[in-house]
């Protein structure tokens, strides 16, 4: 069995990005509610990579906690001068003379390349070439380098502004990404030179230099899909099309059914089951897990909820962070649940707020019905115990616990413990004034005659 090959993941995070017009650093953008660095970072680590070095620019303490919070070992590499790709992977020469067998090289603006195009990068180290770099054929290749093959060896990497015309007619183009033999890339890395009109140091050239000290390379073919870079509002928005595209796809092959595919949102970690079924225009922020057989009606919003097997959201429903939703449980049309578990088969149907509760099996929350969590200081939970009834347009005001099986009175405030089975009604007295109504209104026409009269 041949041993496991170390691997160095070095993710470039340091460009700027002025053109998001954004006071936020460009990596920190999110797609699919992740941030374009978490993106690459996963990736990498998915494709084996144990250790990883990001490369920021200076003055930048948010990449730095998103880098180490995303991949928790990894080390931090300041870039103070922006001279160029290779310039900035030589940012973590520290980590580069850790010595390893592979090392990736990965852009954080360029969040869709899956972990199994870089395990691949890695594959082709793996036979014997020194770099391997990641290529894609494009639709238009205006602007892009050019790679050159020749024999199944990447002969030369050509920008579009030194190409011929022969070589600006090819249409396999340079992606960026490449990985690096272990042995060989900080020599590789340090012989690039800045012998052009910019003075930088640039990481396509080594593959010039791999070949001249007589090593192998080789181009590995991406879609050119996945290969997108963000550097404006355009392309994040074209990014998060295409991240979006792919998830759908996966959750329909998993067995689950869109009505309406194009217009469900979903994050990075949205789990769904099978038997699912999706009505239109739902999105699903960070953390959801949807389990078998459960049914999202349209225009639901939900993040940081679990719902379970054949339970029921929505329509127009949200569900906040912390949302438990239990088997056959039901929050239905402009239900609000935050903090607050649902027990199996319990229905809260329309038009209710559930914060910081337990609910039980089977209980019965009526429309108009709130959970009074908060005074202005702290949060409170409420408890509702199983196969109790709350009647419509209640208030139970926290801390309060309404015992299994009891009963509350519709419109009733709720501020003390209720006794499981009995029967509490929170309001004012009805009272009834045979006739009042009739004589109120014949004092009040009487009176607007007269003043008609007066006039």
């Amino acid at each position: 069995m041949q041993p496991a090959r170390s691997c160095l993941a070095i993710v470039l995070a340091a460009g700027e990005g002025t053109r998001m017009k954004s006071a936020c650093p460009k990596v920190l953008h999110e797609v699919g509610g992740r941030s374009l660095l978490g993106h690459a970072l996963s990736a990498v680590a998915e494709a084996g990579a144990e250790a990883a070095a990001v490369v920021i620019g200076p003055d930048r303490p948010e990449v730095a906690r998103e880098a180490q919070r995303r991949f928790p070992a990894a080390e931090l590499a300041i870039q103070q001068e922006r001279r160029g790709t290779a310039h900035a992977v030589l940012a973590a020469r520290e980590s580069l003379r850790r010595g390893y067998d592979d090392v990736i090289v990965a852009f954080a603006d360029t969040p869709l390349v899956r972990p199994q195009t870089f395990a691949a990068l890695r594959a082709g180290l793996a036979t014997g070439a020194a770099v391997v770099v990641l290529g894609f054929e494009a639709a238009d290749p205006t602007g892009y380098g050019r790679l050159v093959e020749q024999d199944g060896e990447l002969e030369e990497i050509v920008e579009h502004k030194d190409a011929t015309e022969a070589q600006r007619a090819i249409t396999l183009c340079n992606a960026g990404l490449m990985a690096l033999s272990g042995e060989h890339a900080l020599a590789i890395l340090e012989a690039i030179g800045d012998d052009n009109a910019q003075r930088e140091f640039y990481l396509t050239d080594a593959v010039a230099v791999a070949r001249a000290r007589g090593l192998r390379t080789k181009v590995l073919l991406a879609p050119e899909s996945e290969v997108q870079g963000v550097n404006d509002r355009v392309q994040l928005a074209a990014v998060e099309a295409e991240f979006q595209k792919r998830r759908r796809l996966d959750i329909m092959t998993e067995g689950a059914t869109l009505i309406a595919p194009e217009t469900a949102f979903f994050s990075f970690d949205t789990q769904v089951g099978r038997d699912v079924l999706i009505e239109p225009n739902c999105v699903f922020g960070p953390g959801v897990s949807i389990a078998d057989g459960a049914v999202i009606h349209a225009f639901s919003h939900l993040e940081g909820a679990q719902v379970g097997p054949g339970a029921m959201v929505g329509p127009f429903a949200r569900l906040r962070p912390g949302a438990k939703l239990a088997e056959g449980a039901k929050a239905g049309n402009f239900v609000e649940i935050k903090a607050a578990e649902i027990g199996v088969g319990a229905k809260i149907n329309h038009l209710t707020y559930i914060g910081d509760a337990s609910i039980g099996a089977a209980a019965n929350i009526g429309a108009g019905t709130i959970t009074c969590n908060y005074d202005g200081f702290v949060k409170s939970r409420t408890t509702v115990g199983a196969g109790a009834f709350v009647g419509s347009n209640s208030s139970l005001v926290a801390p309060v616990t309404i015992g299994e099986g009891a009963y509350i009175g519709s419109g009733s405030v709720i501020t003390a413990d209720v006794q499981p089975h009995a029967l509490a009604i929170g309001r004012g007295r009805q009272v009834e004034k045979e006739g009042w109504a009739k004589s109120f209104r014949e004092a009040a026409l009487a009176r607007k005659a007269a003043k008609k009269a007066a006039e």
